[in-house]
């Protein structure tokens, strides 16, 4: 078994509001977790902690449960580690804010049967067959929403966790009904990997090359390897700029099983 995994900020200024974890559990199989931290437009949010320290806590949590209980299915662990992040800020913070802090969510957990897999919201999962054969696992809810409403952050809150909207992972558990599930038999994955926006727009937004050759990448050179190459691209005056940010927080982790 082979894992891999980088991690990069945007922006000297600002911290990295990612989080990137991997566990092999002595039980055996191996989990895969990252999440790519919402950054909410300025002004009032009604938490005093911020998204950096609610990504650590969600992830620490999703990677802990994730190895050591096997008898949960991702959704339900999903749904703990947001009603226990809750817990942590609940009598400081009010979570009813719908900017509260929240994240994108994928995990992947294997063991000698199957690989299970959970996305919620814009990063991506990679599965690979044995033939080499790539499958994007992708929610798409909110690349759905128009770029005009996007641009106007009222009409983004009104969609934010909501019917007809998108989801992402905040203070309500209920969102883990929400998320993309699913599970493969172990034989017909090789290799996982999980992207956060910041990594994955070397494919879906500069259109570099497809899901297969990102992977390639990732094998060849690495999670630093591929958030380099965009980061090149982003840097490169002769590319126009990605939507929202130049550069944005952007991280890999990558699996061979």
């Amino acid at each position: 078994m082979r894992i891999d995994l980088a991690s990069a900020a945007g922006s000297e200024e600002r911290p990295n509001e990612d989080w990137v974890s991997a566990a092999i559990p002595a039980s055996g199989g191996g989990v895969l977790v990252a999440l790519d931290g919402v950054t909410p437009p300025g002004g009032e949010d009604g938490c005093v902690h911020g998204v950096p320290w609610f990504a650590a806590r969600l992830g620490g949590r999703l990677t802990e449960l994730s190895g050591s209980r096997r008898d949960m299915p991702l959704d339900g662990i999903l749904a703990e580690s947001v009603r226990a992040t809750a817990d942590a800020h609940r009598d400081t913070c009010d979570l009813s804010h719908v900017r509260t802090p929240q994240a994108t969510v994928v995990v992947v957990r294997w063991d000698e049967a199957y690989v299970e897999h959970l996305v919620l919201s814009d990063s991506v999962l990679l599965l690979q067959a044995p033939g080499g054969e790539v499958m994007a696992v992708l929610d798409d809810r909110l690349d759905r929403v128009p770029g005009e409403v996007r641009r106007s952050v009222a009409a983004t809150d009104a969609l934010r966790n909501a019917e007809g909207g998108f989801f992402t992972a905040a203070a309500d558990p209920a969102v883990a009904a929400r998320a993309v599930t699913g599970r493969t038999p172990r034989g017909q994955v090789r290799a996982v990997a999980a992207l956060t926006d910041g990594a994955s727009r070397w494919t879906d937004t500069f259109g570099v090359g497809d899901w297969a050759e990102c992977l390639a990448v990732l094998r060849k050179e690495g999670a630093q390897g591929l958030i380099g190459r965009v980061r090149a691209i982003e840097s490169d005056p002769s590319w126009p700029p990605a939507r929202y940010k130049r550069h944005d927080d952007a991280s890999a982790v990558y699996a061979e099983l």
